[in-house]
């Protein structure tokens, strides 16, 4: 009886190794990663924030329609805002509103080229503390190579675009009705430089939040090399 317990624990064991190994197997292996791995998975990690969330914001109410990166008027301009709408012109400033927006739409569509380059001089070293930096890392080092760079791109075209979708038309007239309220301060506010750095700050915010999907949502890992890299990650925790 007792050798027949003896084989029947032996048995039980070999089985629950079997199953050890089934599930070990299954699972991304963190063996055999080179500087090399993880500067390519951090790269593809990047390239997916720009083309999955950037890229959302070159379409047509991109910002207007994404309540997170909507650029809202300046404090200065919220007086214009509200004393437009208390006067029956709501219509007009939410139409100033979406002319902003669709000036920043137009100045993304240049960041693009900016990125991919910026991703491109990314070494070894910096790989490494992206990954296991905090969930922000990967969108700081791009925002911190790529942020001077694109504002001298996007300031013109966000001041091209705001003749070309009609803003600053629009604006022309929403200070002026404003101005003609009587007993108001006079209001000249040049928007240029606003929505540059609002358009700038939605581009970050988008990849930021992609980057904090890839860290914490295994589905979000498209790739094997991506699952093997941040598997590190996850193991650092």
């Amino acid at each position: 009886m007792k050798k027949l317990w003896v084989v029947i624990f032996i048995l039980f064991g070999l089985t629950r190794c079997g199953e050890l190994q089934q599930i070990a197997r299954q699972l991304p292996s963190t063996e055999a990663i080179t500087n090399a791995d993880i500067a390519k998975a951090l790269k593809e990690a990047l390239h997916q924030g720009i083309d999955k969330e950037v890229e959302s914001l070159m379409k047509a109410g991109g910002f207007y329609n994404q309540p997170d990166v909507r650029i809202l008027l300046p404090d200065e301009l919220k007086k214009v805002d509200e004393a437009l709408r208390k006067i029956g012109l709501g219509n007009l400033a939410d139409e100033g509103i979406k002319k902003l927006n669709a000036a920043a739409e137009k100045a993304v569509k240049e960041a693009k080229p900016i990125f991919v380059q910026a991703i491109r001089e990314m070494t070894f070293e910096d790989a490494r503390k992206i990954l296991m930096g905090d969930q922000n890392a990967a969108t700081r080092y791009l925002e911190n190579k790529t942020r001077q760079s694109l504002y001298r791109k996007f300031y013109p075209i966000v001041k091209q675009s705001f003749h070309q979708v009609g803003a600053d038309d629009i604006w022309n007239k929403i200070i002026s009705k404003y101005n003609s309220i009587p007993f108001v301060k006079p209001v000249n506010s040049d928007l240029n430089d606003y929505v540059t750095r609002q358009a700038l700050n939605g581009v970050f915010k988008k990849i930021a939040d992609e980057e904090i999907k890839i860290r914490t949502d295994f589905k979000e890992r498209t790739t094997e090399l991506l699952k093997k890299v941040f598997a590190l990650q996850d193991n650092k925790n």
